[in-house]
């Protein structure tokens, strides 16, 4: 029986490792495939490609050794070669111009849609590659911290919320592999192109794929092995060696994104020039990848979030709740710890886009595009409520929580009126009759609040109200008990702060409507200044205030009341659709052009499609994303229920 029992386990241990490996296997063999590829089409692959390619070319030229039978005048001919090989001198690398596509070079197959195919499965890959990154990193700290204080709860709870991602790595590997798949039949010549710039890169991708499947695995299954002492210091440097190649993975792949949309390493006619890392540092790589890092962390933070909610209403026990409860909230941290720094990163990028090409950041904000901020307005505008909401209903697990219940209201209509002052916009769409009775195309007052001078005041006072919420939570079931000048005045020092901080940021606001515009975008510098010392600060008085304190009681976990999950909930599929959504964006302000200015899309899909078609695609991309985390969601499940029935 013992026997019968091991051969039982190895077999359900491969059985669970099938689909990820299957996934792996596929993605590694075409990544691994496309410089080889374009060698054969095109007979350069990068700059190591390049190279190889050279020695080939050389070691065919050199004359091979005469046989014996050779006539007299071979060795003249082998001199004849060397001579001109040593005039003509040492192959110079030739620059690789971009190809000029025809309709007819774009293989149809029918019953597919090149662009939708290509648009959903990339989606659908981003969406799990920003989990799979994201959730490892807070799963290290949180084991990390299970170490550091010896509390198992914390190690149980990241070995919880490593279960969940094992399913996303498998899916993520899988649309990885599909994807690459999709790009090769639908536009061989640009990923010819591309392979042939990023040759070298895409042969490192893959090798960093497979390090980080060693990693994903040694670190998941080897948790219950190497769970004290020294094996633990083990099992935690594989959670950096797990992290660090994810992060490569990212910088990577973004690399070939900031290329098509701000191209570099090329020579004046546009041709790339043979300097690999020229081309993966393009102007706008940086951002994106401070921008993408960051949201992958709020992100991940976020469908853990919903796990833990669907897990609580799913609770059978009080024990279950309490547990889930508990880790939903340190989900939501995660996820906050993510989203407060994030609108800073994005106009971080959107500045560098403006920068790059003045063009391209008009279209983006301002032209054809436009109105897609105004649903993204609306999108962090559910955020930010959905965030507040669910810590207000936090309060309801302190014990001291009665003290602060007054501040929700008032808090409720700043965070409210700036919500509404965000999603407003400087232009509406209108009839002629319309913009006749309100005498123009701008709104007299509503217009006022369309411009960005309005829009970063609001911002960023979503962001203080959102953290001064945070702040109420935490205090809600301590108090002070020292008897300096801290436990005394501080708080009266921290309301004076955030009083001080909204005053310059409404000041800041109002007085960018009276300056000339190219003054009035650095305003915005001071605003988030302001904002990030309010954080900073505050938080360091809440350090002087309670050193001294004590606990009103233990906290309630698991008395949430059921709405507040689905706060939870609002807030992953509102995440979703905004990254669907912006990343539509990011890739169509490349407009008609594979690589910006320099590679030309002619395909039939070479077109800017109409905001409402554009939002379907990205709305059903979600609603199909949302049904496979309910999978992944469910895996787990499954497992635990063959795991009791094994045991019983």
């Amino acid at each position: 029986m013992r026997i019968e029992s091991m051969l039982f386990k190895q077999k359900k241990f491969f059985t669970r490792l099938r689909p990820a490996v299957c996934g792996t296997a596929v993605f590694l063999a075409f990544m691994l495939a496309l410089p080889a590829m374009t060698v054969k089409t095109t007979g350069v692959a990068g700059a190591l490609w390049g190279e190889m390619s050279v020695q080939a070319a050389s070691a065919a030229e050199a004359p091979a050794a005469a046989p014996a039978a050779a006539p007299a005048a071979a060795p003249a001919k082998k001199d004849e070669k060397a001579a001109a090989k040593a005039e003509k001198g040492p192959e110079e690398y030739k620059p690789i111009t971009p190809p000029k596509l025809e309709l007819k070079d774009y293989p149809k197959i029918k019953g597919f849609n090149s662009r939708i195919t290509v648009w959903f499965i990339a989606q659908l890959h981003l969406f799990f590659g920003a989990f799979v990154l994201g959730v490892p990193i807070f799963v290290w700290v949180i084991e990390a911290v299970g170490y550091k204080t010896k509390d198992e709860r914390y190690d149980n709870m990241a070995h919880e919320f490593m279960k969940v991602a094992m399913t996303g790595f498998s899916l993520a590997a899988s649309f990885g592999g599909l994807l690459s798949i999709a790009l090769v039949v639908f536009y061989p010549h640009f990923m010819q192109y591309m392979a042939s710039v990023f040759g070298k890169v895409m042969i490192y991708y893959a090798l960093f794929f497979f390090v980080e499947s060693f990693f994903v695995y040694t670190y998941y299954y080897g948790w219950d092995k190497m769970s004290s002492g020294k094996d633990k210091l083990i099992h935690l440097g594989l959670g950096i060696g797990l992290n660090g190649a994810g992060l490569m993975l990212m910088a990577l792949s973004n690399s070939w994104a900031a290329f098509m949309m701000a191209p570099s390493g090329l020579d004046e006619s546009g041709a790339f020039a043979g300097d690999v890392w020229a081309a993966m540092h393009s102007h706008l790589w940086n951002p994106l990848n401070i921008h993408r890092f960051i949201a992958n962390i709020a992100y991940g933070g976020s469908l853990t979030a919903s796990y833990a909610a669907f897990k609580f209403l799913t609770a059978n026990t009080p024990e279950e709740k309490a547990h889930y409860d508990w880790m939903g909230y340190t989900s939501f941290f995660v996820s906050m710890f993510g989203m407060l720094p994030l609108p800073f990163a994005g106009y971080w990028l959107m500045k560098e886009v403006y920068d790059y090409s003045q063009q391209m950041g008009i279209t983006l904000m301002g032209g054809a595009f436009a109105w897609l901020f105004i649903l993204q307005a609306v999108l962090i505008g559910a955020i930010f409520l959905s965030a507040n909401y669910y810590l207000w209903c936090s309060l309801g697990r302190s014990n001291g929580s009665a003290r602060y219940t007054f501040m929700i209201k008032p808090m409720a209509v700043i965070i409210v009126t700036a919500f509404l002052m965000w999603l407003t916009p400087h232009t509406l769409v209108m009839t002629s009759q319309e913009i006749t009775k309100i005498g123009g195309a701008h709104h007299p007052l509503l217009g006022k609040f369309g411009v960005m001078a309005a829009k970063n005041t609001a911002v960023n006072t979503l962001i203080i109200m959102t953290f001064c919420s945070f702040q109420i939570f935490k205090r809600s079931n301590i108090r002070a008990t020292g008897k300096g000048f801290w436990a005394q005045y501080g708080t009266t020092v921290q309301i004076g702060l955030y009083v001080a901080a909204l005053t310059n940021i409404f000041f800041l606001g109002i007085w960018s409507y009276y300056i000339p515009a190219s003054t009035r975008i650095g305003l915005s510098v001071p605003q988030v200044t302001t904002t990030l010392m309010v954080a900073v600060l505050s938080s360091v008085f809440d350090v002087f205030i309670f050193k001294s304190n004590e606990e009103l009681g233990p906290p309630k976990w698991g008395s949430m009341p059921v709405r507040s999950q689905y706060a939870l909930f609002t807030l992953t599929v509102a995440f979703t659709w905004l990254m669907g959504l912006m990343g539509y964006v990011r890739s169509a302000i490349r407009q008609h052009w594979h690589i910006y200015t320099v590679f030309r899309d002619n395909s039939a899909d070479a077109f800017t499609p109409t905001l409402p078609y554009a939002a379907a695609i990205v709305t059903g991309i979600v609603c199909i994303f949302i049904a496979l985390v309910l999978f992944m969601f469910w895996m787990p499940i499954l497992a635990s229920k063959g795991n009791g029935a094994e045991e019983h």
